[in-house]
């Protein structure tokens, strides 16, 4: 991989160029708050009894590109469901907050529940790479499944791979890698044949397993918006099938981002 989006410096975390977002020349993009939060759940609340079903990150203040500190704290650790909060510092300020919901793995009961038919997209090594500026805003890898990308008119469906770490030294995690790139959803969801305006205030990711290898697939499945606020869905999958959905909600943002 390319260099890194943050180095550690003792409990902070110390941003890159690279960690800059779209929306502005000194902010810090917020899906790598949320790639942080789960980070900071798995190393300091982390048992491999457990599983991360649901993430869920507050993004309610916009970030500097300016050290962060992320810390947890366990609201209940029963034996079956555990809850963690965590919170996200920057500059003295409370940037965000995440939730998160871990489970005990068991046998897995047969259900019969019915599912959505299997993504038919071609694998990422069929596919062309995005080239694209909209695509290489930021340091990934885009292979898109319909003509467009990020900028399709119509259903976006993608591949993504990530070409830095998250923090110099370490490799992605599977849950950190899928939460990444699940806040990307929000620019495919609310952009059709004109440009994203909307920022979002929160990103939620509900997993059923974790996704294996460095592609993550995102397929756009819903979107409902009025007076200036939206809600949107995406499916994510890995190259055997789907692991999970993010959802978002999100304001209406035609002037540049206040950080103050």
């Amino acid at each position: 991989m390319d260099g890194a989006y943050f180095r550690a410096d003792g409990e902070r975390l110390v941003p890159d160029a690279i960690a800059r977002a779209p929306w502005g020349g000194d902010m810090l993009h917020g899906r790598l708050l949320v790639a942080l939060a789960a980070r900071a759940i798995e190393r300091e609340q982390g048992d491999a009894d457990f599983h991360c079903a649901r993430l869920t990150v507050d993004l309610f203040r916009a970030a500097r590109l300016a050290p962060v500190a992320v810390s947890t704290e366990p609201v209940r650790m029963g034996g079956r469901v555990r809850a963690v909060d965590v919170k996200i510092e920057s500059e003295d300020k409370l940037v965000a907050r995440a939730s998160a919901v871990l489970l005990r793995h068991g046998e897995h009961p047969p259900t019969g529940a019915w599912i959505p038919p299997a993504w038919d997209a071609p694998p990422p090594a069929a596919l062309a790479v995005d080239e694209s500026p909209e695509a290489r805003f930021i340091p990934i890898e885009v292979r898109p499944v319909v003509p467009g990308g990020f900028t399709a008119a119509g259903r976006k469906r993608l591949w993504i791979r990530e070409l830095s770490a998250l923090v110099e030294g370490e490799d992605w995690t599977p849950l950190a890698r899928v939460a990444a790139v699940a806040d990307l959803g929000n620019a495919m969801a609310n952009s059709g044949e004109e440009p994203n305006t909307f920022i979002n205030a929160d990103v939620t990711a509900y997993l059923g397993r974790l996704p294996d290898g460095e592609w993550i697939g995102l397929d756009v499945t819903g979107h409902v918006g009025a007076d200036g606020v939206s809600v949107a869905s995406c499916d994510l999958y890995d190259e055997t099938g789907r692991v999970g959905w993010s959802s978002f909600a999100a304001v209406a943002n035609p002037t540049p981002v206040d950080v103050s």
